[in-house]
Formats: C-alpha cells, sequence, structure tokens
C-alpha cells in the first residue's frame, strides 16, 4: 500500500482559463454618475443649513439677544438640513433602470 496522499488540484485547461476571465472581469461599480450628483447636492445642502443656524449670539452673556430666535435659524435652517439628509438617503438608494436588449424603437 502506498502511504503518501495523492494531489488531487488538477490545473484548468488554457482554454477554459480564457473563457473565465471575461466573467471575472466584468462588474459594476455600486454608484453611478447620478448618485454622485445628489451626494454633492445633499452636501451642499446640508452645508447651507448649517450656515444658516449659526450666529445670533450675544458678546455679553448678561444680555438677551432676540436674533437668535428668527425665522431662518428656527425654520428656514433645521429644514434645509433635513431636505439635505432626504435626498443624501435617496442618492444612496437610487438605482437607475436598468436598459434592456429587448425593447427596440419601432
Amino acid at each position: 500500500m502506498d502511504n503518501k496522499k495523492k494531489n488531487n488540484t488538477a490545473k484548468p485547461a488554457a482554454g477554459a482559463q480564457k473563457s473565465a476571465a471575461p466573467e471575472q472581469s466584468s462588474f459594476g461599480f455600486a454608484f453611478g454618475t447620478m448618485n454622485y450628483i445628489l451626494l454633492g447636492v445633499g452636501i451642499v445642502l446640508l452645508g447651507l443649513g448649517y450656515i444658516l443656524l449659526s450666529g445670533g449670539g450675544s458678546d455679553d452673556p448678561n444680555v438677551f439677544n432676540a436674533e437668535m430666535f428668527n425665522t431662518r435659524r428656527m425654520v428656514v435652517a433645521p429644514l434645509m438640513i433635513v431636505v439635505g439628509l432626504v435626498v443624501e438617503i435617496c442618492a444612496i438608494m437610487f438605482r437607475p433602470k436598468e436598459k434592456s436588449d429587448d425593447t427596440e424603437d419601432k
């Protein structure tokens, strides 16, 4: 009896290796161009919301400044931030429709 183990790993044929290569290299990116555009728009909206939210403070802590409770800081800026977050979520979840070869223009 032969106590040596046989090596069962066989090398694939050269023809089989060439036909498998295109399948392995064909992949798609997770995000498309529209996703990156929406991500950029969302970041700009978030930045603008935070800029609108800033300011309105007082130099003297003993003096009340009603400017920090204006409409820009209480309504517009938070809405801008929420819209920016919604755009970011949509940018991540957006998937473009795939073109099928079945449809032909008539």
